[in-house]
């Protein structure tokens, strides 16, 4: 399958001193299975397999709940289309 862009904004129910930190947790997971991916201030986006993305959205929300959230709701933004496309498309004039 051709690279998608999955962006996951991860909003666990837990007291806002433990908020960045379970954040944290997901980044670091993300982080740890080689997408690419950008950290933004309101939400992660990542570029690869669309299969693969949506098992690390998964994945999220039980980090989410391991480290603490009675509940966690998500955001989640998919772009695809059949020959592929990638972050550097739609931000490369910015950088």
């Amino acid at each position: 399958m051709n690279s998608a862009n999955v962006s996951i904004q991860v909003l666990p129910n837990v007291p806002e001193e433990k908020l960045y930190p379970v954040v944290d947790k997901v980044i670091e997971y993300i982080d740890s299975t080689g997408v690419k991916y950008e950290v933004g201030p309101m939400e992660t986006t990542m570029e690869g397999d669309l299969n693969l993305l949506l098992d690390i959205v998964k994945k999220s929300q039980e980090i989410c709940i391991k480290e603490g959230a009675a509940r966690v709701c998500s955001v989640i933004k998919i772009d695809y289309k059949a020959e592929g496309v990638t972050m550097d498309e739609k931000i490369y004039k910015y950088r």
